[in-house]
């Protein structure tokens, strides 16, 4: 949400808002399918359609991403959440990756919800900032994917 400087509340941004429409249309288009299997694939296919949608920086770190989680946790479903590529447990998103030009931020978001199992004492990260998906970064995706689900 924005506000001016003087603190008066001014809304919503409009990546904001777009984001907002984009989950209610999912939203919809989820309700309108068929079986599971059915749901299942379509929602894959959403999210490498949205991928392919990147500009080219993101898209590569997105597939990059994308192969990691799905091969270190088979049984996150990938979908659509808020336009963003995401991977769910029981309907429940476990993890994410937000683009740079998402919200036009100067780097990639790979990201966790309350579902992942990360705690570690009173305090952990729950999002990382990527810049580039190396195989180093691939095997710390990997390992905190393995841990979100475990």
């Amino acid at each position: 949400m924005s506000s001016t400087g003087s603190g008066a509340y001014e809304g919503f941004t409009p990546e904001e808002r777009a984001a907002m429409k984009e989950h209610a249309q999912e939203q919809k288009k989820a309700a309108r399918r068929a079986s599971r299997e059915e749901k299942a694939a379509e929602a894959e296919r959403d999210v490498l359609a949205k991928i392919a949608e990147m500009d080219e920086a993101d898209r590569i770190m997105a597939e990059r991403v994308h192969a990691v989680v799905t091969a270190s946790a088979p049984d996150l479903a990938p979908k659509l959440w808020y336009g963003m590529p995401a991977y769910a447990r029981d309907g429940k998103i476990v993890c994410f990756f937000q683009s740079a030009a998402k919200f036009k931020s100067r780097y990639a978001t790979l990201g966790f919800s309350d579902q992942a199992h990360l705690d570690d004492g009173a305090m952990w990260p729950a999002a990382f900032a990527l810049t580039e998906v190396t195989g180093e970064v691939e095997a710390r995706i990997a390992a905190l994917v393995r841990q979100a689900v475990s």
